[in-house]
Order: C-alpha cells, then structure tokens, then sequence
C-alpha cells in the first residue's frame, strides 16, 4: 500500500489543544438570550462580559453554534455558495462584500437559521463589533464517502478565521452546531468544540481553501483528495488514527488500523453497508491496534466506530 507523505503522517499525531479552558465562557454564552435584534446587541454582550480576544471569538462561535440551525431547505435551493455581483475597482468590491455580508448576518440573526454562507457572515460581521480582526474562507468540504479520492475543484462550503495574538486560528461554526442524521435527513443540533481554533493539521483533514496560501505547510490537494474521511467526533476527539493513512483501501486486505491514546476497546466497524462487527485490540505501548479483515470480494465502504460514534471511512477497490 502507498503511504502518504511524510508531513501528512506525522499530521495524524496532532491533535488539537487549546491554551485556554473556554468551559467559562460557554457556561456564561449559554445563560444569554436566544435571539438578539441586531448583531450589535450581540456583540456589545460579549464587549461586555470578556475583554480577552480568544474569550471574545469563543463566545461569538458558541452563541451562533447554540442558537442558529441549519436551513435544510435553503441548502437544497442553493445550485452553489457563490454570490456574484459587479463592482469598478477593490475597494467597490470590499464594500459590496461586506455589505452583503453584513445583510446576511442580520437575516441569519433575525431568522434564527441559515446555510454555511450565513454562520460565517454571522461570525465575521459580529467579530468585527467586538474589535476583533475576522475573515471568511470559501473552499471544498469533505463531508461524504464518495469525496474520498476526490480533488477540490468545486467550493461548497466556507468558514472562518480570526487573528488572535497575530496568528489566524480556524473555526467552522456551522459544524460546530449539529449535523444532518442521515438516516432522518433532518438537522440534529449538537455543540462541537472541536471547530475552535483547531490545530490547521487537523482542520485541513476536511477543508481546503479556494485560497492556497490558508493551506498548512506542505499540503496540497492531490493530498486532501487521498484522505480518508473523518467525521466531526474524530475532529473533537484526544486520540489520533495513525494508520491507514490513505482513504482508499485495497480488497483480500487485513487492515492494521492503529490508534495512539485510545482510551477504550469498543471499536466496531461496517464493511459495505453490512451489519456491524467488533473488532478485537491488541495494545502496543500507547497504541491499539486492531485488525479488520476485508475479503477479496468486498466492495464500497469500511466505516470505523469508536463507542457510538462514527470516526472515520474508508474506500474499498479491487
């Protein structure tokens, strides 16, 4: 089996750690109202009750992830997030942008709801009251088993960052809200930590920017495309998968799939839409490995479970 580069192995060992505890400031986010008139308001809130930048973005990401769901039917109206209009020069550009912006934060505000496009204006246009430096970054998600294998040509998604200390910390505040049940097809609202100020090792496992100069060092999009796909519980997680590294796996194959922390034994695991197995550890130091037979004749997906919740997905070829 192919390995990937070097630097993205050794990206599997980071995880994200935050220098500050935010429990505090979610604790005092989650006491205010569920919806404010103007993002003013919201912001002189914040302005009131948190004079540090990284308490400031915190409390912005976790109001906005507590009380703005996801437009379901808004998203399936979108044929892109592209917005297009025309200006005369930069600064005509600017201008219209953060307008438009600005639009959409208050419609997101007063609506309760939106789609990507919507968390990330909220976000910017708020950051920006609370004295903070914020930007939106467009680029291509990895949210689905068929992406596995997949270059980002198309931007489907947009996030954020925000310059704190002079370094520009991601978040994602529309994941940071809850996820779409696949089985349901409805909007489930769950808090995620795990998009705040996330190590961008980690972040880059499901976003790659329009913009190439967000990217970490030595990443590109033929290796984005080679990723397996991590869900939102891996992203939150204290363990790391350190192996396979590439999404794609090959049939007739005993997959060594080691984990470094893992804190627990339950690991079970899906082959093709199958019925769920448990897989057996075998520790080695501070790894556990654990070996998942794949027979020649399987085919479409390996999907990993870590307790109840889905990690990570692999692509099964002949």
């Amino acid at each position: 089996m192919r390995l990937l580069p070097l630097t993205l192995l050794f990206l599997f060992f980071i995880n994200p750690i935050l220098a500050n505890d935010f429990a505090a400031v979610d604790r005092a986010v989650k006491a205010y109202p569920n919806s404010f008139s103007a993002p003013q308001q919201l912001a002189d809130r914040i302005n009131r009750d948190f004079k540090d930048p990284a308490d400031k973005a915190r409390a912005i990401y976790s109001w906005i992830a507590f009380n703005v769901r996801y437009d379901l039917s808004e998203m399936r109206s979108l044929r892109d997030g592209r917005v297009a209009f025309t200006y005369s020069d930069e600064r005509d550009k600017q201008l219209k942008l953060r307008k438009y912006n600005l639009d959409l934060a208050n419609k997101t505000l007063r609506t309760g709801k939106g789609v990507c496009r919507g968390y990330a204006a909220l976000f910017d246009v708020v950051a920006y009251l609370t004295g903070l430096e914020a930007t939106t970054i467009p680029g291509t998600s990895k949210t689905s088993p068929a992406h596995i294998g997949k270059m980002p040509v198309s931007s489907d998604h947009i996030w954020n960052a925000v310059l704190i200390n002079g370094n520009w910390e991601m978040l994602d505040v529309t994941w940071a809200s809850g996820a779409v049940n696949t089985d349901s097809g409805k909007f489930e609202s769950k808090f995620n930590p795990g998009y705040f100020f996330t190590n961008p090792y980690i972040f880059f496992l499901n976003h790659y920017p329009d913009d190439e100069s967000w990217l970490p060092k030595d990443l590109n999009a033929s290796i984005f495309a080679k990723l397996p796909l991590f869900y939102g519980n891996y992203i939150n997680a204290d363990y790391t998968v350190t192996f396979p590294q590439s999404g794609t796996l090959p049939s007739g194959y005993i997959v060594p799939l080691k984990f470094e922390n893992l804190n627990t034994d339950k690991i079970a695991y899906t082959i093709g839409g199958g019925p769920l197995q448990i897989a057996e550890a075998v520790k080695q130091g501070t790894a556990s490995v654990f070996e998942i037979p794949i027979e020649k004749q399987a085919r479409g997906y390996l999907t990993v479970y870590v307790g109840h919740d889905c990690v990570v997905t692999y692509k099964i070829e002949k």
